[in-house]
């Protein structure tokens, strides 16, 4: 069971990030203000700044402050160091004149023994400018935080597009955050993941805090800790029992809650679209439908149609790919397979999709929807022959059943032998059934000229032209060639 830190939150990832704090550091590098650190470490995190001159500031101060004072009242340095430590202010500033001309060395050293850093702040640098500094660094901080963000929520949503969505967020979140980006089934097992691996101890922590939250009614939506080494988190998808998304990261900026949050958006939309009460016997219908049921028995569980059949093959991998279809289709009645089968109801459009090679079924009502199966299995053999990301079931006889490309392929070789004229007067023959004199009128020659030239066609083609399979053949080569068009 996960023992680490543990924080749980009740509510979702925050759409704003925080301001970030400012490190000593990049404060101590404002020349201008020519402060000097006599004690404590450097790279400690202000928050913001406080001036007192109080002989005790604990009841004053919040955490994480730089406080900054000269010192009016104290009487004590020893318990005035341990009292700004216990209040937890980040760094103590101390400035030089009116009070004191240099910094009491009993101070320097009770700070040095707390690990409190001190800043010796010049008589010509006054504490207003040194808060001028750090509000601008803070401001700066915040700017560079909100442009990070921004990038990171542009970089999900356009991973969200690609042709295999939940893999491209996760990897997008995870390349954000410097991270493991993993989303866990309902069963607690690992759907996809990206980035580099953790440790076996922070993989096995993350996946018990992401038991933590989503499983139970009114459990929390999110959670964060530390197990490995790493921080951390782990944010409910959806409703009670839905997918959970992990990560797992070496830090935690203050932004990244929200570049998690858009990640939680995009990924709710992708594993669990279109969501209804309706829905299971919507598609306990389609199933009995589908498989030979009475239509006027399911009627009652669909609307009126015209229904279009649509079979799909393809996807990335993930268990949620054919939902993510689905819901692109504007469908939530899908029957996820080998082949992936989708009712749409009317008014959804039929459009090609990333990484899905589909077949659509021409228009349906109830009573035709086994045979409009049919058609979308036909129009899905099409689309993998011919490597069309879509092909539609065209209601057009026999002629239908043959992929326009191939029947002109097929027609330009069967008529190659043949010039243009051969072949227009080859298309009038048969269009009047092999009537000379008709043939002859209709492209004002003499009737022997049309023998000459039918009879010359059968030499070149090698074929008997008085074969009705031979003519049939040549008449459809005739309509879906060039010449046709």
């Amino acid at each position: 069971m996960y023992e680490g830190t543990l924080t749980v939150t009740p509510s979702g990832p925050s759409s704003t990030p925080p301001t970030p704090p400012v490190p000593l550091s990049a404060l101590l590098a404002r020349r201008e203000l020519g402060l000097r650190l006599l004690a404590g470490p450097g790279d400690v995190a202000l928050h913001w700044v406080h001036a007192s001159e109080m002989a005790d500031p604990y009841p004053y101060l919040l955490g994480g402050e730089l406080l900054l004072t000269a010192g009016v009242q104290l009487a004590d340095p020893a318990r005035f160091a341990a009292r700004v430590v216990e209040a937890g202010a980040a760094a103590l500033g101390f400035g030089v004149t009116p009070v004191y001309d240099t910094v009491p060395a009993e101070l320097v050293e009770a700070c040095a023994r707390h690990g409190l850093p001190l800043i010796e702040v010049p008589p010509g640098t006054p504490f207003t400018a040194v808060a001028r500094a750090l509000w601008r660094l803070m401001a700066e901080a915040r700017l560079h935080e909100l442009r990070r963000v921004t990038e990171a929520q542009q970089s999900l949503a356009a991973a969200a597009a690609r042709p295999a969505p939940v893999p491209a967020v996760l990897r997008a979140l995870a390349s954000r955050l410097g991270g493991w980006a993993v989303l866990y089934g309902a069963d607690g097992g690992v759907s996809a993941a990206a980035g580099r691996e953790p440790p076996e101890e922070a993989a096995r922590a993350l996946a018990d805090l992401a038991g933590v939250v989503g499983p139970r009614p009114g459990g929390p939506a999110s959670a964060s800790g530390e197990g490995g080494g790493l921080k951390l988190a782990a944010y409910a998808l959806g409703g009670d029992g839905g997918p959970v998304l992990g990560v797992a990261a070496e830090r935690r900026d203050p932004g990244d809650h929200t570049v998690a949050g858009v990640a939680v958006v995009l990924l709710s939309l992708l594993t669990a679209p279109h969501r209804s009460g309706g829905v299971p016997a919507r598609a306990g219908a389609l199933t009995r439908l589908l498989l030979g049921g009475s239509a006027a028995e399911e009627a009652a569980a669909l609307s009126p149609g015209p229904w279009t059949v649509v079979h799909a093959r393809g996807g990335d991998g993930t268990p949620f790919a054919a939902a993510a279809l689905a819901a692109a289709l504007g469908t939530d009645l899908v029957d996820d397979g080998e082949v992936v089968r989708l009712l749409l109801p009317p008014g959804a459009a039929v459009t090609a999709r990333p990484g899905w090679t589909l077949g659509a079924s021409a228009p349906a009502g109830h009573d035709g929807l086994a045979v409009a199966d049919a058609e979308a299995g036909r129009a899905l053999r099409r689309a993998e022959a011919v490597r069309a990301p879509l092909v539609r079931h065209r209601a057009d006889g026999l002629a239908g059943l043959v992929d326009p490309a191939e029947a002109a392929a097929h027609a330009r070789v069967l008529l190659a032998p043949l010039s243009g004229p051969q072949a227009e007067t080859l298309r009038t023959w048969l269009s009047l059934h092999g009537g000379w004199d008709r043939t002859a009128a209709a492209l004002g020659v003499h009737r022997n000229t049309v023998r000459q030239r039918i009879a010359r066609c059968a030499a070149l083609l090698g074929r008997d032209l008085d074969d009705p399979d031979v003519r049939m053949e040549l008449w459809f080569a005739l309509r879906s060639g060039p010449e046709a068009q």
